[in-house]
């Protein structure tokens, strides 16, 4: 996976296996540590303690190859693991990424076909990836069970120190010539592969192209001036050579780093990564480290394309122009620090400087892609400017930056500016994630591949209390790094993107160029061969192969009872229930409150995902907008508001449709929260008319950038909007026609029929006729919250009901829809949905199971080996079954796969053992890590009792393979009488553009 790294600023559960080891060394082992002891190969250098993590660690270097490794212990059962290389490719052929996915395709001691995607059906991990960045690659997992740990481990360490690297699984993963149908060798010779397809998909979408050629050109020197995704233009210039020799010199322990973090013990780790692998090599030096970049003497200006926005309010202002400078080496944490700090300053809120300059001035539609501090690459950077812009404005839009900086170093900063920024640096240092040891490993990824202390990049507390120091010491030390790095720095770059409307079309006419002289130098014998191979490579992808090397967990491991999340509810003085979770929040407040909108009128409610975006963000009560959003940020993590919408469990077509209001704030500031609340709801302020005019434009830019990496999502919706009442209102809320509500929306200059409706959806919805509230705090704190939230509570109206309100759509009838959205994509995103069960339903868990067969073992191969696109699957749920691929570039041959993957189901052509498997996963996703902000929201939510929740996991287990050929030929079988919903996004199909049964929307 190609992942685009984001900005690094200062960025206990219950055992689910009956066979699990002992945990027999933990906190009191590392205590026995000492600097300088030698353990398996390794010698400890350095032992810390972070006391706001409640972590200790331990830093060692392998004494044999210099790999270096880095424990993090801490009191968690979902122990994790990470192996990091540094990646620098020089040229744009994606050899660091198409690397990533090739190792992954077998090793020595595993030499199937594609193990990690196997071990997605054998494992309960909590998490299994690997990715690629500019200039590093990280092969990271976690699990809550010892053995599997175990398992993984030796899947991962085998995949990268001795993958096969076979050049079959570089043609299917990376790129290959091969025939367009390969039963047709007629058909014409193109270019096919994972990596290719991805990358396509990747490049889709505006803002990526922006933010590459942002990094390309303002570091231009070395291999962040490369694609280190790979540019598809590029991509077929990579041999198989060139992957197996990066490999070699990259892929070596000198140039490796691995994290551990849990309760599981070090000394096993250490045992078994040197035993079994880096004893195996010598130290050498991999010459990869990245060179500062060259600073220039003057700033540089520089241009790109991209392709025109359908979704563009304004045709004539889709420019995107910023302003970016280099900074600091990252290594150096108090200045990283510091100017992460200003960046977050600069841009962050509704009262920073640029929010003020450049958003409210109304030129364009949001922020430019990148805006920020970014501090992902050897030294960082800080950019700002504007997308959705006129030509006519770039100029403007530069000056603005300029004196916007300027007053800055003139003025400074306001104190509170100042404490909110530090505020939200506590709470987050305070939040607990599902996946702790994970954030953690990523937060230290980019400062610890060169090199720099990955214990002090997390130890916040002592970059803050520097920091704090330097800023009393000197009351104009913002001011002072502010003009040193951005006024007086010539390393600026002003990056201008315009759309150009042959953009697509010069793509593709370039690649058919380049095909067409590929095909004009091959020989009859050598398209024999093209074909021969592309033959190959099916057989080997559709080959039983014999999986008995893999390890597995087995489903008879697994704990046969649920986690049990202790609830109890409390009636308020007005009735409302409010459900008290007890946890260890680490003094943090969390709190839901969900009020019924079922009432609202049909007319109002496309406008409903407005009014929950903008609720707290246009002012209440006596403050306008800047003086609510300054007051947010200084007490509590955010005001929430989003629609929520749960199908009954029981009741069918039945659904609760609700506004979810959610904030989260330290316990000593929960009063202030629910004052906020209170604002906000009794005297919300819609008056703002520019305001709500910027809202709209930043809401309809961000939906709109947000297809090509959710595009499946779209599909799904689409598909299944006519397939159930609640699906349909989801498509309505969330789906293409919200986005091109917004659209519309943002063409506006007159508002004023838009604040009348949010003004009648408020008098609707926030008198709180129906509501419940969850909180979910420490056992010290409940009582004294519960208190405050009833005295909240009371102005209820005296008409509140206790009971959820459930919404019945008799009138709906299901019915069968195709759908083609057109969009100026290269690649595809197709869905096809039928109907489906509710949760209680006896086959609910069986459609579930079945989904993740069809998922791994006919959709994986079909769609992603054979067809090249970048991800597939089946989903059920919501009452809906539903098939999508992402990144796809085939389209209607997708759906035939589809229909296939309904034959082999319903044919039974599967085993016990994929049975037993899919139950594995599902069991994986169920009993996931659960935060204590989240516990007991089940229940709260969607009314799920433990003892529903039981039978649930219950006929899971219980589930064989006849009833899965049962449900796959009552539920799946296609017929005229069983309606059916296909949506398809992607580019124009003139075959579909004649076909009557198929419903073309035109962006």
């Amino acid at each position: 996976m190609f992942r685009v790294i984001g900005r690094p600023v200062l960025s206990s559960h219950r055992h689910l296996l009956k066979k699990r080891c002992v945990n027999t060394l933990s906190a009191a082992s590392v205590q026995r540590v000492k600097e300088g002891d030698k353990i398996h190969g390794y010698t400890v250098e350095k032992i810390s303690a972070i006391p706001e993590l409640f972590i200790s660690t331990v830093s060692l270097r392998h004494d044999q190859t210099g790999a270096q490794h880095l424990h993090l212990d801490r009191d968690d059962n979902n122990n994790a693991f990470g192996v990091m290389f540094r990646t620098t490719p020089m040229d744009s052929t994606g050899v660091p990424h198409i690397l990533e996915h090739t190792v992954l395709c077998g090793s020595r001691k595993f030499p199937v076909r594609d193990p990690f995607f196997k071990m997605l059906n054998r494992s309960l991990a909590t998490f299994m990836n690997a990715m690629t960045a500019s200039d590093w690659t990280i092969y990271p997992f976690s699990t809550q069970n010892q053995q599997d740990f175990r398992n993984l481990l030796s899947i991962y360490l085998d995949a990268v120190f001795y993958p096969q690297l076979r050049e079959l699984d570089f043609s299917q993963e990376g790129w290959r010539l091969e025939h367009k149908d390969l039963n047709d060798t007629e058909s014409p010779i193109i270019f096919k592969g994972v990596v290719f397809n991805e990358m396509k998909g990747v490049f889709s979408s505006n803002q990526n192209i922006y933010r590459q050629a942002l990094e390309n050109k303002l570091y231009p020197s070395h291999t962040y001036g490369v694609v280190s995704g790979g540019d598809p233009a590029f991509i077929p210039d990579l041999t198989w050579k060139d992957l197996v020799n990066f490999h070699q010199s990259h892929y070596h322990p000198s140039n490796s780093k691995f994290v551990t973090y849990g309760n599981f013990p070090l000394e096993d780790h250490l045992e078994y990564i040197n035993s079994n692998y880096l004893k195996h090599f010598s130290a050498i030096d991999p010459g990869t480290a990245v060179p500062s970049e060259t600073r220039w003497t003057e700033p540089q200006h520089h241009s790109v394309t991209c392709r025109s926005d359908p979704m563009s309010p304004d045709p004539q202002k889709q420019t995107t122009a910023s302003v970016s400078y280099l900074l600091s080496n990252i290594t150096d944490l108090k200045e990283s620090t510091t100017l992460s700090i200003i960046g977050a300053l600069l841009t962050e809120s509704e009262c920073s400087p640029f929010y003020q300059s450049l958003i409210e001035a109304n030129l364009g539609s949001d922020y430019s892609p990148g805006t920020g501090y970014q501090g992902n690459t050897l030294e960082s950077s800080f950019s700002v400017g504007l997308q959705g812009i006129s030509e006519n404005d770039i100029e403007r839009v530069t000056n603005i930056i300029e004196e916007t900086l300027d007053k800055v170093i003139e003025n400074g900063f306001d104190q509170d500016q100042v404490d909110a920024i530090l505020h939200r640096i506590e709470l987050g240092v305070k939040h607990q994630s599902s996946n702790f040891g994970f954030s953690l490993m990523m937060g230290v990824s980019c400062l610890w591949n060169h090199d720099g202390n990955p214990v002090d990049g997390i130890s916040i507390n002592n970059r803050l209390q520097e920091f704090t120091k330097e800023l009393k010491a000197n009351p104009k030390y913002l001011q002072d790094k502010v003009k040193q790095y951005f006024k007086d720095n010539p390393h600026k770059l002003t990056l201008v993107m315009r759309p150009d409307e042959d953009y697509d079309k010069k793509l593709q006419e370039e690649e058919n160029t380049r095909l067409s002289a590929i095909r004009s130098t091959l020989s009859e014998e050598d398209k024999m061969q093209l074909h021969k191979r592309g033959l190959e490579l099916l057989e080997k992808q559709m080959c039983t192969e014999d999986l008995s090397c893999l390890p597995t967990i087995h489903v008879a491991d697994i704990e046969r009872d649920i986690v049990r999340v202790p609830t109890t509810i409390h009636h308020a003085s007005s009735g409302v229930p409010i459900y008290c979770c007890a946890q260890p929040t680490n003094e943090i407040t969390y709190m839901n409150l969900l009020a019924d909108t079922s009432h609202l009128p049909d007319d109002l409610k496309p406008y409903l995902p407005l009014f929950t975006d903008i609720l707290t963000k246009m002012g209440a009560g006596i403050w306008n907008y800047k003086e609510l959003s300054q007051l947010i940020d200084l007490y509590t993590g955010g005001l929430g508001c989003s629609i929520f919408m749960s199908n009954h469990h029981t009741e069918s077509n039945s659904y609760e449709q609700c506004i979810r209001l959610s904030s989260h704030s330290l316990e000593r500031n929960f009063d202030k929260t629910l004052d906020l609340w209170q604002n906000v709801i009794s005297r919300p302020n819609f008056s703002d008319k520019d305001r709500l005019k910027t809202l709209i434009r930043m809401i309809a830019s961000d939906m709109a950038s947000s297809i090509p990496s959710s595009g499946h999502m779209y599909a799904m919706g689409q598909a299944s909007s006519t397939l159930s009442p609640s699906a349909q209102w989801k498509e309505l809320f969330s789906g293409v026609t919200q986005v091109n509500m917004m659209k519309t929306l943002a063409e506006l200059d007159d508002v004023d029929e838009v604040v009348a409706k949010l003004e009648q959806i408020a008098g609707h919805v926030l008198n709180f006729k129906n509501v419940r509230v969850s909180v979910n705090a420490t056992e010290e704190a409940m009582e004294s919250t519960v208190h405050k939230l009833d005295t909240f509570l009371q102005p209820l109206s005296q008409e509140f009901s206790r009971e959820r309100v459930l919404v019945n759509d008799s009138k709906f009838q299901p019915h069968s829809k195709q759908t083609h959205i057109e969009l100026p994509f290269t690649v595809n995103y197709v869905s096809m949905s039928v109907p489906s069960v509710r949760y209680t339903h006896p086959d609910s868990s069986r459609l579930t199971i079945l989904a993740k067969i069809l998922s791994s073992k006919f959709l994986h191969r079909e769609i992603r080996e054979k067809g090249g696109a970048y991800g597939s699957g089946a989903l059920s749920g919501d009452n809906t079954f539903n098939f999508f691929s992402y990144r796809d570039p085939n389209s209607l041959q997708t759906l035939d796969v589809f229909d296939r993957a309904i034959e082999w189901a319903v044919s039974g052509q599967f085993t016990d053992e994929h049975v037993n498997e899919a139950k594995i996963s599902c069991f994986q996703q169920i009993d996931k890590p659960v935060p204590p902000s989240s516990k007991g929201l089940a229940y709260y939510l969607h009314d799920l009792t433990d003892a529903l929740r039981q039978v649930n996991r219950d006929r899971i287990f219980a589930t064989t393979k006849e009833d899965l050929v049962q449900v796959a030929n009552e539920y799946l079988h296609r017929s005229a009488a069983k309606p059916t919903g296909i949506a398809l996004l992607g580019p124009h199909l003139p075959s579909l553009a004649q076909d009557s049964t198929w419903n073309i929307l035109k962006s």
